[in-house]
This record gives C-alpha cells, structure tokens and sequence, in this order.
C-alpha cells in the first residue's frame, strides 16, 4: 500500500486526486450562483422575443459566457483570500482554503477564464456585449482586490453586476432598454444585496467572526435604511415601468402588465419579512425556498407573459 501510494505521488496525479480537484474547481465556481445569470433573459422576456430560436441561442451563449466570467472571479478571489478564509470557521471549508483546489491552480483557471470569456464573445456577439464582460471583469477584480473595503461603493459594485446581467441580453439582441427597466433592476438588486448586509450583520451581532470586514463599519440601522430606501425606489420604478405605454388603449382580455404591479409589490413585501428578520442571507435561497414567494413570482410571471402576448 505505500509503495504504490509513494509511485503515485511520483507520477501522474491518481484519478481520484484530479477528480477531487476538478469537484473543487466547480464548487469554487459557485453553482448555486449561477441562477443570477438568468437575468440575461429579462430585457428579452420583458419585449416578447424571449420564444424565438435565434434569441434562445444567443442567450444561451451569453449565460455561458457571464457564468465563465463570474467563475474566473471566484476562483481568483478564493486564490487572494486563501490565508484568511482559513482562519474563518465556514470559509475555511472553501475547496482554495482547503487545500482541495492549490492556490496556483486557482489562479490560472480564473485568469484563462477570464481571458477566454470576453475573447468568445468578441468572435460570437456583437462589440458592445464583449466591452460590457471585459468591463465587469475589471470591476468585479477590482472588487477582490480593494473595493470591497470602501464604504457604499461595495454596495454599488455588486449591484452594477446585476444591472450588467439585465443589460447584457438587450445588448446581445439589439433590444432598445428602459429607463425605467433599468431602474427597477439596479434598484431591485440593491435591495437583495443590502438585505444580505444587514441578515448577515444582524446574525453576526456580538460576534467577532464578521465574514466581510465592512460589516464592523456598516450599523445595522444604516443597512435597514438602505434596503427600504432600495425596496420604495424599485417598487415605484416597476409601477413607471408597467405604465409606460401612457394612455395607449390595449386590446387584451385585462391590463394585465398594470395589474402585474400588485404580484411585484406582494414579492417585495414577502422578501422583506425575510430581510427585517435578518434571515434574507442568500436571495437564491429565499427565492427558491420560500413556497410564498415562488408562487406569487409565477403569478406575477404569468401576468406579465399575458401582456407580452396581449391576450
């Protein structure tokens, strides 16, 4: 048993080992994650050209290619992070940190992914979609590296990669974007990221093991502030949005992409109890674990598919 422990530790890793790496690689990818890049299908869905095969295609292409890019910056953060999230009681279980991924391996596979991503889309999408990848990128490295230290900023960086998400399909098919959508989205996506902040200050109130340094600086009256301001500014967004056809007469059964504002206020109001008890610290988890809040976001789904296809 040694003997060939001791020959396989001089030749080639054994299957296990490079099973076990390549497991570690995609966990450090954050699978769970992944769900945020179905955002690249709302502008799309939103003007009724989600159902098409060139627009599927394309899309699909696109989920891919911001899956790559998120997962570049994970790896290459875990890499950064490694020393300190050893010291973390639940970090330290990330496959960098435990060894299961090595730091060097980390960083190599981030930077090609990285390299690799907005190249494709350079080749495969139009310019404008390739310069958004290479700008989040930038962003979200310049995150890792110090961003995610100042005050606020860390808030509006997080926030512009969901707004990025949005924006990337339109790009992708060459849809005209609203104002309004646009609001709705950078405003609804800071109101999950504050409400992550402040579940996360509240459960860790007393404690000295904050999992991000800002947490010692942000008061959890300031987060509160920020993610009702957040919730008020995307709810009324949304109504602008919904009414933006102005007086134009519809020909459907029922209004329905007006009535559509009552299922989103609901949503709000459902993910805010979530929020006010502190508990709203990954939104995938809430969203997709809450069976409230999954049915009212079908029914609000359904009402807006109804206006999409004016029935």
């Amino acid at each position: 048993m040694t003997l060939l422990g001791e020959r396989s530790g001089r030749g080639q890793a054994t299957p296990s080992v490079r099973g076990g790496l390549l497991i570690g690689l995609l966990r450090t990818a954050r699978p769970k994650q992944w769900v945020k890049n179905v955002l690249v299908a709302a502008a799309p869905a939103a003007a009724g050209v989600l159902f098409t095969a060139h627009a599927l295609t394309r899309l699909a292409l696109v989920f891919v290619l911001f899956t790559a890019c998120a997962a570049a910056v994970y790896l290459v953060n875990d890499a950064r992070d490694a020393e300190a999230d050893r010291a973390h009681p639940v970090k330290c279980r990330r496959p960098v940190a435990a060894g299961q991924v090595p730091v060097p391996v980390a960083y190599t596979t981030g930077i090609t992914l990285g390299v690799l991503a907005p190249a494709a889309a350079a080749l495969l999408c139009p310019p404008a979609l390739a310069a958004l990848l290479a700008g989040y990128l930038v962003m979200q490295l310049a995150y890792c590296v110090s961003l995610k230290h100042v005050l606020v900023v860390d808030l509006a960086v997080v926030t512009a990669g969901f707004v990025m998400r949005a924006t990337a399909g339109g790009l992708a098919l060459g849809i005209p974007l609203s104002r309004w959508f646009l609001i709705t989205t950078g405003f609804g996506a800071l109101f999950m990221v504050a409400a992550k902040r402040y579940s996360e200050a509240v459960q860790l109130a007393g404690n000295g093991g904050a999992t991000r340094a800002l947490l010692t600086e942000y008061t959890t009256g300031y987060l509160r502030f920020v993610w009702q301001l957040a919730a008020g500014v995307a709810v009324l967004g949304y109504c602008l949005w919904a009414l933006e056809e102005g007086g134009v007469p519809h020909t459907s059964v029922l209004p329905w992409r007006q009535l559509s504002v009552v299922a989103f206020v609901l949503a709000v109001l459902r993910y805010a109890v979530f929020a006010d008890r502190g508990t709203a610290g990954e939104p995938e988890d809430v969203v997709l674990g809450d069976r409230a809040l999954a049915l009212i976001g079908l029914v609000w789904a359904a009402m807006y598919a109804l206006a999409v296809a004016d029935w």
